[in-house]
């Protein structure tokens, strides 16, 4: 089939295959979009949520009316606008009554809704259901003209295409949900924070979102926590509308007798519970081995003992007063509390990201990611648009009230001839418009008027109420003509709304670093050792007697390399890749070591080359067989990734050279010189900083060497002379002593020969 195929015709119209593909999946990728996934910035709503709380507004199930089954709710929430399943709508149904999942719940769930520990709600025949108080935000000015209805999936009804919210309802209970292509993931908010945003940026259009996060400063969780996101990458969140905020658990330390004490967790971030929390530590400090393992991995054991040492007792007390009461006992007293949490929230998830993507459906109904103003002021605009319907609709009813009392005035003036006409004739109405000049309306009102509302005390009463509706529509003219009182108007029910509905910030914004684990180790001197083998141990001291060091049969010693406890060691592949691992998951002891592949994930069969230590800012010349090679930090090769990071890039064939270590000030001393050696023992020497430091690489050209030749060896020097170890034909050593003047050149230059033969063993001594 060929791109010329083409389809069936559609409303008579012929289309290629690959056009009609294209438009019938956009077609289906923008209902998802607007159908389920995406909350519309008017009203904060999904569709299948404003069905909820319009039919439930039908059904009459208002704050403080009785309330019914969820099945009965949820019948008629299919029946009537959501012909779909009945447990997507349930479900949407639950997630609105639950005040841990939203910030202010739109639905007073009665029985169980569910928990933070992830237990489902009871089946929709067992629960019941009615509206909360803050549902009138949305649905109070529903039936005012404010909003436009269209009819239902088959006609029989009318549904709300949106509803007419009185605050922001976007940003206070925010939204999650996929569509395709696109995501959306809004965090909540506190409503007297937002209510108070609106007002500014309406009275002062200019505001921009750095001026509005002085009335928001961050998300509102429901179960509250807190976010220790820096200020300014807060404000780059809500600029740029992505990104993630850090947020935390909070706690209290209780002092108990004999100078003893606990932690109480009381709030958890989103998404986190107490289940989780309790599954997390018991898999720590009890792990099973990995699939295809039969034994627990290094990092496994020092995780396990990590955690024994950290913890006595760990339960969990939460009940009905105590959403989230999770108590911890350490180990011993004499542990620093906070660096205690500090090490629990490292491990799991009391401390976590939660991402900020504010993805909606805007007012011009297309799908995009908005920052905080736009946001804002697209529901400003909204609340205008709709406030103004909200006026004229009541402007419209005034003044149909007023025509009708007019006509009732008429009558109660002149009621005598009134009663004459309709007595004597046979047809009423159009004699009473032509004897008191009365429109249609009027004389089909007076016609089914009672007679006691003829009476003199009801004039008065019509007066009265004309005279009030006159003044009502001389304020609905006015505030439709001026939109600096329209404005007034709409600041002074967002306050009203404000004082009735708003609360206290639930989470905490205080900026802190993140959990990391600390060095609990002493520091500490330490020789580590590498086998030919790859096997790798460490033994604790300096200057070791290495010489009964035992190894495994068929395996020899490769590399020894003094460090300190708390110095990451770096482990170089044979493919240029660096993995980093803390001192203290390599076993000590006087024992074979473990494979460094249990360790660190060497990718593609490759095998360790060498090990690194120190600071992150000591330095070391990374070289290959091919000639090339640069100068790097230790800092620049660490990583958190056991499958770790490609440093240096190498071609075919070439193999990496040992490392050589640098000291910083080696890089600016003019007398510091490279050496390199080739298989064919030609050497050249040339100045330390014609080299470059990189992070990673080929780096430049140290010598050109010719054709099957291969560079053997490098070294770092800063003195006249370096030594040189070869051995000969049958096996002798014999030392050499090598002027750098008689090797010297620049750069990239070919080598010199050096005046022996044989195999080089050995070249100097690194820095």
């Amino acid at each position: 089939m060929n791109d010329q195929t083409v389809a069936a015709p559609i409303d008579g119209e012929r289309l290629l295959l690959g056009r009609y593909a294209e438009r019938a999946y956009l077609e289906y990728a923008m209902s998802v979009v607007k159908g389920r996934a995406l909350p519309e910035v008017s009203d904060g709503q999904k569709p299948v949520q404003r069905r909820i709380l319009y039919a439930m507004r039908d059904m009459g199930l208002v704050s403080g009316a009785k309330p019914v089954k969820s099945a009965r709710v949820v019948g008629e929430i299919l029946g009537k606008y959501h012909p779909h399943g009945d447990s997507s709508a349930y479900e949407a149904m639950v997630r609105m009554a639950q005040d841990f999942t939203l910030r202010y719940p739109l639905i007073d769930g009665i029985g169980n809704f569910g928990s933070r520990d992830g237990d489902g709600a009871a089946a929709m025949r067992y629960t019941e259901a009615r509206l909360t108080p803050i549902a009138e935000l949305l649905l109070s000015e529903i039936h005012q003209g404010t909003v436009d209805f269209v009819p239902n999936y088959d006609g029989a009804f009318e549904e709300p295409t949106q509803l007419p919210a009185r605050l922001p309802m976007v940003l206070l209970n925010g939204a999650s949900g996929i569509a395709v292509g696109m995501a959306t993931e809004i965090p909540p908010h506190n409503l007297t924070e937002v209510t108070q945003a609106a007002i500014a940026l309406l009275k002062k259009p200019s505001l921009q979102t750095a001026d509005l996060m002085q009335y928001i400063p961050a998300p509102d969780f429901a179960g509250g926590g807190q976010i220790i996101t820096p200020a300014h990458d807060l404000q780059q969140i809500y600029e740029s509308g992505k990104g993630s905020v850090r947020v935390r658990a909070r706690y209290e330390i209780e002092k108990l007798a004999r100078g003893q004490w606990r932690v109480i967790v009381t709030q958890l971030p989103p998404n986190t519970s107490s289940q989780k929390i309790l599954a997390e530590i018991e898999e720590q400090t009890n792990p099973k081995p990995k699939a295809g393992k039969k034994q627990l991995s290094q990092d496994q054991l020092n995780t396990k003992k990590l955690m024994l040492d950290l913890i006595e007792k760990v339960r969990d007390e939460s009940d009905g007063q105590h959403p989230i009461r999770l108590v911890f006992e350490p180990k011993s007293s004499r542990l620093d509390p906070h660096a205690f949490m500090n090490t629990l929230m490292a491990q799991t998830s009391l401390e976590g990201n939660v991402s900020v993507n504010l993805v909606m459906m805007g007012l011009d109904q297309r799908p995009a990611q908005k920052n905080l103003k736009t946001i804002l002021q697209e529901w400003l605009d909204f609340r205008v648009a709709t406030v103004t319907r909200r006026l004229a609709f009541r402007l419209t009813q005034v003044e149909k009230r007023l025509h009708i009392l007019a006509g009732r005035l008429i009558v109660f003036l002149h009621i005598d001839e009134v009663i004459k006409v309709i007595r004597e004739s046979d047809e009423p109405k159009p004699e009473l418009m032509a004897a008191f000049g009365l429109s249609e309306i009027q004389a089909d009102d007076i016609l089914e008027i009672r007679l006691r509302q003829l009476a003199r005390l009801e004039g008065f009463k019509l007066e009265k109420e004309q005279n009030e509706l006159l003044a009502e529509q001389g304020r609905l003219n006015l505030l439709l003509a001026d939109e600096h009182e329209k404005k007034k108007l709409i600041i002074k029910e967002m306050q009203a709304d404000m004082k009735q509905f708003g609360d206290e910030r639930r989470t905490l914004v205080q900026e802190a670093d993140r959990a990391a684990l600390t060095h609990t180790t002493a520091d500490e001197p330490v020789t580590l050792i590498l086998s030919q083998k790859g096997w790798i141990r460490s033994r604790a001291g300096h200057n070791l007697d290495l010489s009964q060091t035992s190894f495994k049969e068929g395996d020899s010693l490769k590399q020894v390399i003094e460090g300190r406890t708390v110095w990451p060691v770096v482990i170089l592949d044979t493919q240029g890749r660096t993995y980093t691992l803390d001192t203290a998951e390599i076993p000590g002891g006087r024992g074979d070591g473990v494979p460094v592949s249990s360790l660190i994930e060497l990718q593609n069969g490759a095998q360790a080359a060498a090990m690194m230590t120190g600071l992150p800012e000591q330095h070391y010349l990374l070289a290959g067989s091919g000639g090339y090679g640069f100068i790097a930090k230790l800092g620049d090769m660490s990583g958190r990734i056991k499958a770790g990071k490609a440093v240096m890039s190498l071609d075919a064939g070439e193999t990496v050279l040992p490392p050589v270590s640098v000291f910083a000030s080696s890089l600016i001393n003019p007398d510091c010189k490279v050496v390199a050696v080739s298989d064919g023992l030609k050497a050249l020497a040339f100045t330390l900083n014609e080299l470059k430091v990189m992070a990673k690489g080929r780096g430049l050209q140290l010598m050109s060497l010719d054709a099957g030749d291969q560079l053997a060896f490098t070294a770092v020097v800063s003195t006249p002379e370096i030594h040189a170890e070869s051995e000969g034909k049958r096996g002798a050593a014999h030392q050499h002593r090598i002027s750098l003047a008689d090797i010297g050149g620049k750069r990239g230059k070919k080598g010199k020969a050096l005046p022996f033969t044989g195999r080089l063993k050995t070249l100097g001594n690194p820095l």
